[in-house]
């Protein structure tokens, strides 16, 4: 058991790490810890740690295209090996929220869970090197040799909540992608996220790699002040979570963020639509998985068929039990229905993430109110037409501003690795630098060489 220190955080020193710029004296040397190395540090003393990454990342730029792919196919090897040793520490953490905190099924490992993660790293590991490419490659008239190639961002901060799959995910795309990782996880994960890092510092250590190119930092919510200030050492920073946390990141840091958006999520079933198909669309987009961003949060149906197909489908909905916030149009009908758990809408249940099994519905009439109903809740993130009408579909995919559009297909889809991407750091809604699954290509910028032999400007 970790002894508790306000204002203190976990740092493993390997003797790699011997000539670091460290100045702070240890209080603590001598206190017992997770893997018999760790040594407890003030929280005042981040940016030297930020400054020993930092320091160390060039190393992974320095290494070859089969050398990263093989620290991810070591780490999962690893992970695959003490699976049963993080799931004991995930159920620490589970164990202290409660069944009815929407988080939990975030926050949740299991055998199956744990499992995909293992594959995903190993499916990073077979993607192609994305830096090193050559964007750019010319000659000038003045005989100047002029290129651009893609190189690693440096060191990449992830400030995130409770989902500890964000540990592995990000520090494999990071590394693959020639990048240090600084991870500051939730107070929430914080036994999960210790136990992963602890695997991705035995990779980094049978590649004889230093443990500081991922440096996980304490869940004190007071040290994201200490990243947003560190514009030395950090390239950007990426928030992942609730809107409320991207935000706050956005408007206060000083090191360039990447947001990766909250998923306000809607489908549309239009009048031409397979109910059939509309159906299996809605429960899936709304109940395999309602806590995370990709799952549906507003359904918006055609006043012309809304009265036979909400009948239908609340026949489905209330198998999961799920929560309706209907419009006046559709609370007549689902009342009529029988449905049970139903509520009138109010103004701010349209364009709210639920994160749960609640549903907002809205009865509109016809394709151009779903549209502007769209543009005006939408953040952005995915969105979906149910329809047979080719122009209907059309419009929907042109119009709709979103990082991915749908037709006849569940928004559940909107994911790195069923992307093929091998994995993700986010769903990114803004439109600079990565738009939709923001993962291993886009970890990198760019880096214009010039070479030349006397040439001078007039």
């Amino acid at each position: 058991m970790l002894p508790t220190f306000n204002r203190l955080f976990i740092f493993k020193k390997k003797n790699a790490f011997a000539s670091a710029p460290l100045s702070f004296q240890n209080p603590y040397a001598g206190c017992s810890s997770l893997h018999n190395h760790t040594h407890l540090i003030y929280m005042t003393q981040v940016h030297s740690l930020l400054h020993l990454t930092k320091s160390q990342s060039s190393i992974l730029a320095q290494l070859t295209d089969e050398q990263r792919a093989s620290l991810i196919v070591v780490l999962a090897n690893i992970l695959e090996e003490n699976r049963s040793y993080v799931l004991e520490e995930n159920q620490k953490d589970l164990e202290r929220l409660s069944d009815s905190d929407p988080k939990k099924d975030r926050l949740r490992l299991n055998e199956d869970r744990m499992l995909d993660l293992v594959e995903s790293l190993r499916n990073v590991a077979a993607l192609p090197d994305p830096t090193g490419q050559i964007l750019v490659n010319k000659v000038l008239t003045n005989g100047l040799s002029l290129r651009k190639i893609a190189v690693p961002l440096g060191v990449v901060g992830i400030i995130y909540e409770s989902r500890p799959n964000v540990t592995i995910d990000v520090s494999a795309l990071c590394l693959r992608s020639g990048n240090a990782v600084v991870l500051k996880g939730g107070k929430e994960a914080e036994y999960s996220n210790k136990a992963l890092v602890y695997c991705i510092h035995k990779a980094l250590e049978k590649n004889n790699l230093p443990e500081s190119l991922v440096l996980l930092l304490p869940s004190d919510r007071s040290v994201v002040q200490e990243m947003f200030t560190a514009t030395r050492f950090l390239d950007v920073i990426i928030p992942r979570g609730s809107d409320q946390l991207i935000q706050y990141v956005r408007q206060n840091s000083l090191v360039p963020t990447i947001e990766t958006g909250a998923g306000v999520v809607h489908t549309y079933v239009h009048s031409s639509a397979d109910l059939v198909t509309a159906i299996n669309i809605v429960v899936n987009a709304k109940t395999s998985r309602p806590s995370v961003c990709n799952a549906l949060d507003c359904l918006l149906v055609d006043k012309e068929i809304a009265s036979v197909f909400l009948s239908v489908l609340g026949d489905k909905l209330i198998l999961h039990k799920v929560e309706i916030h209907a419009d006046p149009d559709a609370f007549l009908i689902l009342k009529h229905a029988g449905y049970p758990l139903l509520t009138n809408a109010v103004e701010d249940d349209f364009g709210k993430e639920w994160l749960d099994f609640i549903l907002s519905i809205r009865v509109v009439s016809g394709l151009d109110a779903a549209l502007s109903h769209i543009e005006t809740y939408s953040s952005r993130h995915s969105e979906a037409i149910v329809a047979k009408d080719e122009n209907s579909i059309a419009r929907f995919i042109n119009e709709v501003d979103a990082a991915a559009v749908y037709a006849n297909a569940s928004t559940r889809f909107t994911d790195g690795g069923e992307f093929g991407l091998g994995a993700e750091i986010g769903i990114s809604t803004q439109k600079l630098h990565a738009r939709g699954p923001f993962a291993l290509e886009k970890l990198v910028t760019e880096k214009w060489i010039v070479q030349g032999d006397g040439q001078v400007r007039n």
